[in-house]
């Protein structure tokens, strides 16, 4: 019965996110994971560096910058958050929500310079409600413009 419950669950997200955010790509990755591929378009990121050194640890980025569907064509959301510097050249510490129609996600990690990076999703509101999973975040390009947000969302 368990089983049956959590596949019905994952049946539903599936289904109420497909019609909730048609424009998003959603795939079932699994019995109980639902995998949703946006683009995000770093438009508005903001450093404030917090001493005179320039890149430092403790400097904070901020955004809220829309996100695209999988294909890059339509705006369908936004993320919002903020990153703390953590180690020069290397990594932020980052928290942001991606909001899309039908709800929006959360996510929590590190953010590394050079390479991917993979954050917990920590929570979501309306279709996600209860989200749990991850996000892996890549760098579309070497100027760091756009990233493809990729987020394995578990729900039950």
């Amino acid at each position: 019965m368990r089983g049956e419950w959590r596949v019905m669950v994952a049946g539903a997200l599936v289904a109420s996110t497909a019609i909730a955010v048609s424009l998003v790509s959603v795939s079932s990755a699994g019995p109980n994971v639902t995998r949703i591929h946006v683009i995000e378009h770093a438009t508005t990121d903001t450093v404030v560096d917090l001493t005179a050194n320039g890149d430092s640890t403790g400097d904070l980025l901020t955004f809220h910058n829309e996100v695209f569907d999988s294909e890059n064509q339509q705006a369908v959301g936004t993320s919002h958050g903020d990153c703390i510097r953590i180690e020069v050249g290397v990594s932020w510490q980052c928290r942001w929500t991606t909001t899309l129609e039908g709800g929006s996600l959360t996510v929590e990690g590190p953010f590394y310079d050079a390479s991917p990076s993979v954050l917990a999703i920590t929570g979501g509101t309306g279709v996600y409600r209860g989200a749990r999973g991850s996000m892996r975040l890549v760098a579309r390009d070497d100027a760091g413009t756009e990233f493809d947000f990729v987020f394995r969302v578990l729900l039950g």
